[in-house]
C-alpha cells in the first residue's frame, strides 16, 4: 500500500516540486489550498485534472492555516503517513506590512498543525516544518545548525517560533517533528513578487522590447541561492531518517542581487554599464544608451539581512544530500523558461 502525503502550500513553488516528487515515489499526494475566486493551480495543473478536482495521484483540499476546524478535517480524513508544512505568508517585505496575518499563518499556523498531530490517536505522522535562513538574520555567515538566529523580520519572527515549536513537541511528547532550515532556492516557478523572477522577467521583457525598465531595491544584499527543484529532496529524505532532526539545505556559495543581474544580462547578450551609487545607481543598456534599472528606496527592507550562506554539511553527512544545480545553471533555467512562456 502507498504512503500518504499532506502538503499544506502545495500550489507554491515548493510545493508543486514537492508533489512531482513525492508521485514519483509512489506516494498518494494530497495537497491543501485556499479558496480563492481565481484558479491558482497553474504550477500544478500538469498533474492534476483541474475540471474533476483530483487525479489517481493528487487530491486536492480546501483549508486554511488560519482554520482549525479545515485542518483537523482534512487530517482525519486524509490519514498521511507524512505531512509536509509549506505553507506561509511567504514574503519578507510584505511581511512588513501584513505582520499579525505573517504571524497567524506562519507560527500559529504550526502551532494548530502540531496540536492536531499530538492528539492523532490513528497513527504516528511524521511532521516537515519549511523553516527559513531568514531566521539567522544578523548571524555572520556560513551559517549552520548551531548558528544564534537574528530575525530582522516579522517573517524570520514568525519562522523562529514555529521552529521552535517543533522542537518542543518533539521534546514534549515525542513527535516525529522536523524542520528544514532552506536557504533561497529558486526556479522557473518563481512568483514575480521574488527579486529572482522580477529580474528575469525584467530584462527579458526588455530585450523583447515590452518594458522599459527594471526598479530594484538593494543591490547588494547576499544570497545562498539554490534550486527548489533540488530542494524538495531533502524535505523528502529528512523524514526518512530513523531519527526525527533538523537540517540546514543551501549550496554553501553567495551571490549578490547585483551579480544576479549582471549573469542574467550577459546570457542575454545585454551589455550594462553601472553608474552613480546607493540610491541614485543605474544600469545604462550600451547598445541603445537608455537607462533601464534603477533602485528605489521603496523596495528595501525597514530592516536588511546583509549576507546568508549556508554550511550543509551536516545535510552532506546524514542525508547523503547535496545540490545538483550551480547558481549559473539555476540561472539558465529561468531563462529559458521565460523565453519559451
Amino acid at each position: 500500500m502507498s504512503k500518504k502525503a499532506l502538503i499544506f502550500g502545495i500550489t507554491g513553488q515548493d510545493g508543486s516540486y514537492l508533489a512531482e516528487f513525492l508521485i514519483k515515489k509512489k506516494y498518494q499526494v494530497h495537497g491543501v489550498k485556499r479558496r480563492t475566486s481565481t484558479p491558482n493551480t497553474s504550477r500544478i495543473d500538469h498533474i492534476f485534472d483541474s475540471v474533476n478536482f483530483k487525479n489517481k495521484y493528487l487530491v486536492l483540499h480546501h483549508g486554511d492555516l488560519s482554520d482549525v476546524g479545515s485542518l483537523n478535517r482534512i487530517i482525519n480524513d486524509v490519514n498521511p503517513d507524512e505531512i509536509y508544512n509549506l505553507a506561509a505568508q511567504s514574503h519578507v517585505k510584505i511581511s512588513f506590512q501584513i505582520p499579525e496575518y505573517t504571524s497567524d499563518v506562519n507560527a500559529l499556523g504550526t502551532l494548530r498543525l502540531l496540536e492536531i498531530i499530538r492528539h492523532y490517536k490513528k497513527k504516528k505522522i511524521k511532521f516537515y516544518q519549511a523553516s527559513s535562513s531568514e531566521m539567522f538574520g544578523k548571524s555572520k555567515p556560513p551559517q549552520n545548525e548551531k548558528t544564534l538566529f537574528q530575525p530582522r523580520s516579522v517573517y524570520a519572527i514568525s519562522k523562529v517560533f514555529a521552529y521552535h515549536s517543533v522542537i518542543h513537541y518533539r521534546d514534549a511528547y515525542g513527535l516525529y517533528a522536523c524542520n528544514g532550515i532552506l536557504f533561497n532556492h529558486e526556479s522557473p516557478r518563481r512568483g514575480v513578487n521574488f527579486v529572482t523572477k522580477k529580474i528575469v522577467q525584467g530584462l527579458v521583457r526588455i530585450k523583447q522590447g515590452k518594458q522599459k525598465m527594471l526598479i530594484l531595491g538593494n543591490l547588494y544584499s547576499r544570497r545562498d541561492w539554490g534550486h527548489a527543484n533540488d530542494y524538495v529532496e531533502s524535505m523528502w529524505k529528512i523524514l526518512q531518517q530513523k531519527k526525527a532532526n533538523d537540517f540546514v539545505i543551501a549550496t554553501k556559495t553567495s551571490n549578490s542581487v547585483k551579480d544576479f543581474i549582471n549573469i542574467c544580462a550577459k546570457k542575454l547578450n545585454i551589455k550594462l554599464i553601472w553608474k552613480n551609487k546607493g540610491l541614485k545607481e543605474i544600469a545604462i543598456n550600451k547598445l541603445t544608451n537608455k537607462t533601464i534599472i534603477k533602485v528605489d528606496q521603496k523596495y528595501f527592507r525597514e530592516t536588511e539581512v546583509d549576507n546568508l550562506i549556508g554550511d550543509f554539511s551536516k545535510a552532506r553527512r546524514l542525508l547523503k544530500w547535496k545540490p545538483k544545480f550551480s547558481f549559473d545553471k539555476l540561472i539558465d533555467d529561468m531563462i529559458n523558461n521565460e523565453l519559451n512562456d
